[in-house]
């Protein structure tokens, strides 16, 4: 008689749409997933649809009808989710379902468990980081009420960065504001785990003196010794550090200062340094770096040249604070396909002993993990495709097992 395969399903929720991905686990092993997508068109008005994208060519299922546009088209959609993805997976259980939340606050490094005073918590962090943490948080409802009887489990971008040295963690500002929790906190940790480790998967370098380059929508930077994260771009908020496709990243306090006395508001101030500045906001075309590259607009350029030049100078920041670099990983959306701006980056940092392989560095799609510094490189460079939802699935896995221990 046949038994079921456990899986947990991962999940990523945004304003409008939810990532997700279910992967089988087998004692202490999270394999890769079986199928992955994206479920779109949750805004209000919107026509909600599915993308299975494991499928070749990939599979597309819009919501019927009768279900859209109700009081709880959110709620519809992934009831409809839910009957895709069984389906799909036939002798499949989904025992967790595992959420990347952005923020953790001082509270939360590991994952945990999810419960009515930890979803509390959470909320309070949401001017934290307002483009994420809501709609993480919206997803774990939403999640719990499609799901009801399977635990649902925060996994935290900020935990990688909790052992960060104090002077990275201080800002330098009252003691007053540091005890209501102002701080550097780092993000984007989940990616930085899965690439650490594959990382130690390939070379003896993923252990030593290693800047890892986590490059999108939103971006930054990490600097991780001996398997540690000791310095990031990203601090106080996601707002910080590189330049991203809609956000200003790091920038003179001053700026928000001048504005304020020109009679801005907290909300515009908002909208514009999270919604309205970085790639899109440089160009004036668009927050997606293809459609920068295909564009023959000169502010097209400037805004690709402003954004290499701040990971450049990231880079190099990084590089000091980890006391030199063995292997420089990029990883995301941008670092994994875009061969020109690692060739830049790489070029203008030679001078730590950089060399890449332009046809290795072209061949590179972001498909597997791939090695593109050249043979006299004094230091390693990779990409290295993520897969945050596999890290959110492991931590998932290990929290039901030392709850049946």
């Amino acid at each position: 008689m046949s038994t079921a395969q456990d899986a947990i399903l991962a999940v990523n929720s945004g304003s409008s749409t939810i990532k997700f991905a279910l992967y089988p686990v087998s004692g202490r092993q999270v394999a890769g997933a079986l199928l992955s997508g994206l479920l779109e068109g949750l805004e209000p008005g919107g026509a909600p649809r599915i993308c299975l994208q494991n499928h070749q060519p990939p599979q597309r299922y819009v919501l019927p009808a009768a279900e859209r546009g109700g009081q709880d088209s959110f709620g519809a959609a992934l009831a409809y989710l839910r009957d895709l993805l069984q389906r799909h997976s036939a002798g499949i259980r989904i025992v967790a379902v595992a959420h990347r939340i952005v923020h953790g606050g001082e509270r939360y490094a590991n994952s945990i468990v999810i419960d009515q005073d930890a979803l509390a918590y959470l909320r309070s962090l949401n001017p934290l980081a307002p483009l994420h943490q809501p709609h993480n948080l919206d997803g774990v409802m939403a999640f719990r009420r499609a799901y009801p009887e399977v635990p649902q489990i925060a996994c935290f971008d900020t935990g990688f960065h909790a052992g960060l040295p104090q002077v990275e963690q201080l800002l330098a500002l009252p003691q007053t504001l540091r005890d209501r929790g102002i701080r550097r906190y780092g993000f984007h940790g989940l990616s930085y785990r899965y690439v650490a480790a594959r990382l130690a998967e390939q070379s003896p370098r993923a252990g030593q003196r290693v800047i890892m380059a986590h490059l999108g929508n939103g971006a930054s930077a990490c600097a991780m010794r001996n398997g540690k994260s000791v310095a990031t771009s990203m601090g106080f908020s996601a707002l910080d550090g590189l330049m991203m496709g809609t956000r200003c990243g790091a920038l003179d306090p001053g700026v928000l200062l001048h504005l304020l006395r020109q009679g801005w508001d907290v909300q515009r101030l908002e909208q514009t340094l999270y919604q309205e500045s970085g790639l899109l906001g440089v160009s004036g075309i668009s927050a997606d770096m293809r459609r920068l590259r295909a564009s023959d607009q000169p502010q097209a350029a400037v805004a690709i040249d402003l954004f290499t030049h701040r990971l450049i100078r990231e880079c190099g920041a990084l590089t000091a604070c980890a006391g030199g670099v063995d292997a420089l990983a990029f990883t995301g959306g941008i670092g994994e396909h875009d061969a020109v701006l690692r060739q830049r980056t790489c070029e203008a940092l030679a001078y730590l002993g950089l060399r890449i392989d332009a046809v290795q560095n072209e061949n590179a799609r972001g498909d597997r993990i791939a090695a593109i510094h050249g043979a006299d490189s004094a230091v390693e460079i990779w990409v290295v495709p993520t897969d945050e939802g596999r890290i959110a699935a492991a931590d998932a896995a290990a929290i039901l097992r030392a709850n049946d221990a």
